[in-house]
């Protein structure tokens, strides 16, 4: 081999292992990976059928990665409202991918007032040519908008029965998240072409939103389908500690702003305290917040411990959230993974072979892959 081909070898792996990081969790070896940066505040991930990986980038960008490359940004993404924490945020394929080329996502879409969460749909084209998405359709628009720059929410679920599940947050007006004729602080679902379901709580009433499916959540940005129990699970931004875990039912009331956990950052009790008639309470809670974005359910064999475990990010604490579960579902305990090692923990996926990808929320932000160390 010639001397320089030598030498660019013994390079990349020595930035191979200079990247790799170990760390110790509960009896297991963990290896951390950059697998690429460059990405601008990163903000949701999924993977292809293929293996490949589809990311957004708050700013506006949408790429793929595969191969260990990323690709240049996909044409055919609308215009965001890059505002504060808007712009565009969360993406999930279809179950039915590799028939239809379906995307799902959402972002802050700029209109009259300011802007507000717009979840959409799309096909991607990855032949003829570089990536793209064609067919670009708008599902749901939130009204009225504001110029308010937080709480946009915006995780996408797709449950069994094809329909979509959808997180938004009260926009910086917590008492939107009360109002079921307003759909801001509410987790909501629809068709997978818009329509209402027919069975969503609200569906029919004059003097609701049609699809609101739980109200009072002040800023949902995780959001998972549970094999364990067959259910939607969320989690959502607190204020001054409250960060919640809970288990949207139909038609509840889940108390933004009227009882919650932790205080409001003036420092003054929220609503009527923890506790009130007609609200639920968490399934967890977090006190101080560690300002939770992203989850998982664990399901795969490379880590059979965490079998069933939530996998939460933060941002904040700058850590992944092992939510230790029992056979039923229910939340047993808590282990803290990566405090401060990579920064903001922006989303959390399992990967096909069983490893754990993060998204860093930095302006260089990164995709890491966790797997078991040998």
């Amino acid at each position: 081999m010639p001397r320089l081909a030598v030498a660019a070898l013994f390079a990349t792996l020595l930035a191979a292992q200079a990247q790799a990081q170990t760390f110790e969790a509960e009896g297991i070896r963990l290896e951390a990976e950059s697998l690429t940066d460059g990405l601008e505040h990163p903000w949701g991930i999924d993977f292809l059928p293929d293996g490949a990986a589809i990311v957004t980038e708050r700013p506006g960008r949408m790429r793929i990665f595969a191969d260990g490359e990323l690709s240049e940004p996909l044409e055919g993404v609308p215009e965001v409202a890059a505002m504060g924490q808007g712009g565009l945020l969360d993406v999930v394929a279809a179950r039915d991918f590799e028939q239809s080329g379906t995307v799902f996502f959402s972002y802050a879409e700029p209109g009259e007032g300011g802007a507000g969460t717009a979840i959409a749909r799309a096909r991607l084209v990855r032949e003829d040519g570089a990536p793209r998405l064609e067919d670009v359709r708008t599902l749901f628009s939130l009204e009225p908008k504001t110029g308010r720059g937080q709480h946009f929410g915006s995780r996408i679920v797709e449950a069994p029965d094809g329909t979509l599940f959808f997180t938004i947050g009260d926009r910086g007006q917590s008492e939107r998240a009360q109002d079921i004729s307003d759909p801001a602080g509410s987790i909501l679902r629809i068709n997978p072409d818009g329509s209402v379901p027919q069975d969503n709580p609200f569906a029919g009433r004059e003097d609701a939103a049609p699809q609101i499916w739980s109200i009072g959540h002040r800023n949902p940005q995780s959001a998972v389908w549970d094999p364990v129990t067959g259910a939607l699970w969320t989690v959502e931004h607190g204020a001054r500690g409250g960060d919640e875990v809970n288990r949207p039912e139909a038609g509840k009331n889940y108390g933004w702003p009227v009882i919650g956990y932790g205080r409001h950052y003036s420092g003054q009790r929220i609503g009527r305290g923890t506790e009130a008639p007609g609200y639920e309470q968490p399934e967890y809670y977090w006190d101080p917040s560690i300002a939770p974005s992203g989850m998982a359910v664990y399901q795969g064999s490379m880590f059979p411990e965490w079998e069933g475990d939530f996998l939460v990010g933060a941002l904040s604490f700058e850590l992944v959230s092992r939510l230790e579960r029992d056979s039923a579902g229910e939340i047993t305990g808590e282990e803290r993974l990566f405090e401060g090692a990579f920064g903001r923990i922006r989303d959390v996926e399992v990967a096909p072979d069983g490893s754990v990808w993060l998204l860093t929320d930095e302006g260089n932000g990164q995709i890491i892959r966790i797997s078991r160390a040998e």
